[in-house]
């Protein structure tokens, strides 16, 4: 059985380290299974990618598409035309695409359009937010995927309900949480940490990315402003996402308790995260590791393709509402968030369960 498997952002190199190292484990065993990796370059900060091989052990990329900046269209024309030509020199049997990043979808959009089988890992999550470019990513990855690897079951509904059959399905669990489980104990201090004298449960940290939020300056300067005053003093660790960095540098925000820093590696990150006495972000999948991390988030959108998080886990949604915003920062700093629960099946064994799915389907 030959893979090609694709990554091109940050999300996507969390999930295929789980994956790479179970396919591995198979081989070892004897199993006949080849994987070549493709980067397509979606993400070009050192921090945002080549970090990530280093440290979640990702074998370098066989190829790197070197598709970099862009608007969404110029950036998916990038990706598309590149992966196009890699995947006729390299025929693959499989396909497999993870998350909803442009990579995935133009990914997705080429194999099918070459007769390729196509996998989705994360398959079926929706946020009903069409404003979203990853919803779109979604729905069209999930239109052509052959296969569906999901992390809940109301991702195995939603796939129903769009025609997908039951045999295409494979509730396996959430792939994200096999490396934060696997990598918990090699969590470690950044820098930062003794240059702003933090304590553990004593800060919070935030990131915002979406446009929703950061595109318009008021917009982000309220928000932050608002965050800032309701913090009680707290330290404020905020890593600056590069869309974000370009409106930030045109606003006053000079708080005594607000800190910028650089992207961060992921097992920095996570160690903020983990001792952190909440997060605030609009990422999905942050949402997802403060929920196994018992981290209390507040996540600053409308909706979420993740309703896990709030329903078991740890996390609330206050969307643009600067009102409860206050509210829920209140409760967090007296102490009075909700207990969360984990999702069935995040137990740091999905890629094991994704990989011997597969070679049922294909044999060994």
């Amino acid at each position: 059985m030959k893979l090609t498997i694709v990554a091109g952002a940050r999300p996507n190199f969390m999930k295929i380290a789980p994956l790479i190292k179970a396919i591995r484990q198979r081989q070892n065993d004897g199993a006949s299974i080849a994987f070549r990796l493709v980067h397509t370059g979606q993400h070009y900060d050192k921090n945002l990618s080549d970090t990530f091989f280093e440290e979640l052990g990702i074998p370098f990329p066989d190829v790197n598409l070197n598709v970099k900046s862009g608007s969404q269209a110029e950036q998916a024309a990038g990706i598309m035309i590149a992966f196009e030509t890699d995947l006729r020199e390299h025929p693959t049997d499989l396909v497999i695409v993870v998350g909803d990043v442009t990579s995935t979808m133009a990914c997705a959009v080429v194999a099918k359009k070459e007769g390729v089988r196509l996998a989705h890992i994360e398959a079926g999550i929706r946020s009903g937010d069409m404003r979203m470019p990853e919803e779109i990513n979604r729905i069209v990855t999930d239109s052509l995927s052959d296969y569906f690897f999901t992390t809940t079951i109301y991702a195995n509904e939603n796939l129903k309900s769009q025609g997908a059959s039951e045999d295409q399905i494979f509730f396996v669990g959430n792939i994200m949480i096999d490396t934060l489980l696997q990598n918990k104990d090699r969590f470690f201090k950044p820098d930062l940490w003794d240059s702003f004298n933090l304590v553990p449960k004593k800060y919070l940290v935030m990131t915002l990315h979406r446009p929703s939020n950061v595109d318009e300056e008021l917009q982000l300067k309220s928000l932050v402003s608002k965050i800032v005053s309701s913090s009680k003093g707290l330290p404020i660790i905020f890593p600056v996402h590069p869309r974000t960095k370009l409106v930030l540098e045109k606003l006053d925000l000079n708080f005594e308790t607000l800190h910028f820093v650089d992207p961060l590696g992921y097992l920095q990150f996570n160690y903020l995260v983990q001792h952190a006495l909440g997060v605030l972000t609009d990422s999905g999948g942050i949402t997802e590791e403060t929920t196994v991390l018992n981290v209390p988030c507040i996540t600053l959108r409308e909706n979420t393709e993740r309703p896990e998080t709030c329903e078991m886990g740890t996390n609330v949604l206050v969307g643009n509402d600067l009102d409860l915003l206050a509210e829920k920062l209140s409760q967090l700093l007296s102490g009075q968030w909700k207990s969360g629960e984990i999702p069935e099946l995040w137990d740091g064994h999905t890629a094991e369960r994704i990989v011997d799915h597969l070679i049922e389907i294909y044999g060994s």
